[in-house]
């Protein structure tokens, strides 16, 4: 018995470098390439390992800057072997080349009525297609914002799958009707074709979870969840990452901590895949649906060890260089 993983990368515009006024380029530089360590680099070393990963490609931005950025990434993509399905962040429908943020609609999608959510998916998959993407059967919404409205919405569309679930972000961000602790794939209604894929959490500290993430877990946590997985013959692992996340916030400057999680993480689903097979969501593996998966539970000592390397991390990856004299 295998246990699919669900390798994926939101892959967008950062909203903070449109806010400190930086031309179209920058911000593709510093979000999409940054300090070398971006989508290429993390391409190539999928391409290395043999991997399977989804980029959820969020294509909004092309109402302010034009098709072409979002074009890019997603014929680099694909040009690689890999998958783009649907990202969608809102606030960028009323953004202006050059207002450093001010003109920005609701951040969240929940904040948006079922019909609004609706005509702003479709507009998102519109824009993503004519960029050059497959019609998209996957989604997740701009930092797990979404709702039930949001799966009712891609159910009339004919979305197969959901990716919104975090239960670390619940009830704040994430806010459909699941537990927290959800981790399994389940489907959306009794009478519907969508597939809510949640995030995958651990449990960090007694009652406190925490998502799989490459800036949210060490590569120890990650192993001992993985294997958790595999061991336990969860339905599925679902593991987030962004196109930015290797470097630091101003995408000046690899974050080498970042950097070897990736590399180990890669290096480890190689070393599963026999057990923990990477996949795409266009694959349309067969899920397990409404198994019981309970998240890997805690242990202190690897909490804190993760809770130092991420000291140094932020350290080093943050403060700004020293001039020479």
């Amino acid at each position: 018995m295998t246990t699919p993983v669900f390798l994926t990368v939101d892959t967008e515009f950062a909203w903070r470098h449109h806010v400190a006024g930086l031309d179209v380029d920058a911000i593709y530089a510093r979000s999409l390439e940054p300090a070398g360590v971006g989508l290429g680099y993390q391409l190539a070393e999928l391409a290395r390992h043999d991997l399977k990963a989804c980029f959820f490609v969020d294509p909004m931005p092309a109402i302010t800057f034009g098709l072409a950025p979002v074009r890019r990434m997603i014929e680099t993509i694909l040009e690689a072997g890999q998958e783009v399905q649907l990202h969608l962040h809102p606030n960028w429908t009323t953004a202006r080349i050059g207002d450093r943020g001010a003109a920005h609609d609701r951040f969240a999608l929940f904040d948006y009525s079922l019909a609004e959510q609706t005509d702003l998916l479709v507009r998102a998959i519109d824009l993503l297609v004519e960029g050059g993407a497959p019609a998209p059967i996957a989604f997740r919404a701009g930092s797990y914002a979404a709702n039930d409205d949001t799966l009712a919405a891609l159910g009339s569309l004919g979305f197969r799958y959901d990716s919104s679930h975090n239960g670390s972000e619940a009830p704040g961000s994430s806010r459909i009707s699941l537990s927290p602790r959800q981790i399994a794939p389940v489907r959306s209604s009794p009478d519907g074709d969508l597939i809510e894929v949640p995030v995958t959490v651990i449990e960090d500290l007694r009652g406190r979870i925490r998502t799989f993430q490459l800036c949210a877990l060490s590569a120890g946590e990650s192993y001992d969840a993985l294997e958790h997985a595999a061991v336990s013959h969860h339905a599925a692992v679902t593991i987030v990452s962004h196109g930015f996340e290797l470097a630091n916030r101003r995408g000046t400057r690899a974050n080498g901590v970042h950097v070897r999680r990736f590399q180990a993480l890669c290096a480890m689903l190689a070393e599963m895949r026999d057990v923990l097979p990477t996949t795409h969501f266009a694959d349309r593996p067969v899920l397990a649906l409404d198994h019981a998966d309970v998240p890997l539970g805690p242990d202190p000592l690897r909490t804190r060890w993760r809770q130092a390397e991420q000291l140094w991390s932020n350290w080093i990856s943050e403060r700004p260089r020293s001039r020479r004299r």
